[in-house]
């Protein structure tokens, strides 16, 4: 583990500010996280809302252009919504350039006939609702990894635990990461364990949650974190930029989210939604750019975790029935 206490990177503004007699406080090293990626480093990048093979291109080209690292692409609109030459050409594409690929698992109450999510309460939210809602992100979760998908993104803790218990008994590949969806992120330290027990390797936090609220997870789990550094409007639309060395500082090791406040949701995605998703997934990757250069900036850029580094370490888990 690295001792997160021993790094020191300036916060924004801070030698005008003393200057001015406007200084803040020393951090306090016993709020930092103890925690780290396995292998080394304590953040890691993600480009979400990739919605195909032309938008996953443009991801690809910008990133090279704007020299920003990532670790993994992720899709928001489901495998259902992939052709088998869709999901082979992003399978071939990110494994060129080592860079984990994770796909949302089949339906979601929030598209289902029910009713419920349509209320203002709504209900129960993007949960799969039923057996044949399971049933389907089963199916999913098998048809993807039978064509190299390593990470499934998840609604549910039905689900979660179902392909955890799965992937236990050899019907998806064993090294398959798990990652909860923002959708349903937990919001304490115990629920945050509760997914980690369920077979959560990477857990999306609401943007919301504060740099003490990490501090209070970080004392009782070490699974990976993501969190939107910029959040998109259904989500919040959080701009949270100038916290990020903050937000690897109390919540690591975590996924750095480039999200796009101000932009229409482009769930579930077809072509008649071509240019804003091609249009979005290039300004994610500048998005991604800004949050680095202001790490550099600061100080804070060190200690990323290896590009092409994707598994979680030694997670807790509940015992799966034999």
């Amino acid at each position: 583990m690295t001792d997160a206490s021993a790094q020191a990177p300036r916060r924004p503004g801070e030698q005008a500010l003393t200057a001015l007699g406007l200084g803040a406080p020393a951090p306090d090293p016993a709020d930092a996280s103890p925690h780290s990626f396995p292998g080394g480093g304590r953040w890691r990048t993600e480009v979400p809302s990739c919605e195909g093979p032309e938008a996953l291109a443009v991801v690809l080209k910008e990133a090279s252009r704007l020299d920003v690292p990532i670790h993994r692409i992720s899709q928001g609109s489901g495998v259902w919504m992939l052709t088998d030459a869709e999901l082979t050409e992003m399978v071939d594409a990110t494994a060129e350039r080592d860079i984990e690929l994770c796909l949302f698992t089949g339906p979601r109450g929030t598209w289902d006939i029910g009713g419920s999510t349509r209320t203002d309460s709504q209900g129960a939210g993007p949960r799969a609702r039923g057996h044949d809602a399971v049933a389907g992100c089963v199916e999913d979760a098998v048809r993807a990894t039978e064509s190299g998908v390593k990470c499934l993104l998840v609604a549910d803790e039905g689900v979660l635990w179902t392909l955890h218990r799965a992937r236990s008994a050899g019907i998806i590949p064993a090294d398959t990461t798990l990652k909860v969806s923002a959708l349903v992120g937990p919001v304490n330290p115990a629920s945050y364990a509760v997914y980690e027990q369920l077979g959560a390797d990477s857990i999306n936090v609401p943007s919301d949650l504060t740099p003490d609220h990490l501090t209070e997870i970080r004392r009782v789990s070490a699974t990976p974190m993501d969190m939107y550094i910029e959040a998109p409007d259904d989500l919040g639309g959080y701009v949270r930029m100038y916290e990020v060395a903050e937000l690897i500082r109390r919540g690591a090791p975590l996924y750095l989210k480039f999200g796009l406040a101000k932009a229409p949701g482009i769930y579930p995605y077809g072509h008649h939604m071509r240019e804003l998703t091609l249009a979005t997934a290039k300004e994610r990757v500048r998005r991604g750019r800004l949050a680095l250069d202001l790490l550099a900036r600061h100080g804070a850029d060190g200690d990323m975790a290896p590009l092409g580094s994707r598994l979680p370490g030694d997670l807790r888990r509940f015992d799966t029935p034999s």
